[in-house]
């Protein structure tokens, strides 16, 4: 799913023009994204969570000239589903296997 499904889906189940069902998708994801940049926790309720956790620094391995490589440090989205979405994927595995 991409951001125009999601534009054609609020276009379609709220009745709105494609031009406001954009419009309200991209502000909400700017809202989201400007929320996690700024170190605050997403959290929408029955759904999940975001939150942006520090990813550590350590090493890699160039295989082709088989020597360590740094990789620095940095920040990295952390999602945390909710707990009615862990019910709904919990049913869903259920129902595959």
């Amino acid at each position: 799913m991409i951001k125009n499904d999601l534009a054609e889906l609020l276009e379609k189940k709220a009745n709105f023009n494609r031009t406001k069902a954009v419009l309200m998708v991209e502000t909400i994801l700017d809202a989201i994204k400007k929320a996690l940049l700024a170190g605050e926790k997403v959290e929408i309720r029955g759904f999940g969570s975001f939150r942006v956790v520090p990813k550590k620094s350590g090493f890699g391995r160039d295989i082709r000239r088989n020597r360590q490589i740094p990789i620095s440090g940095g920040w990295r989205v952390k999602f945390r589903p909710g707990q009615d979405f862990k019910k709904q994927l919990k049913q869903q595995s259920i129902e595959q296997a």
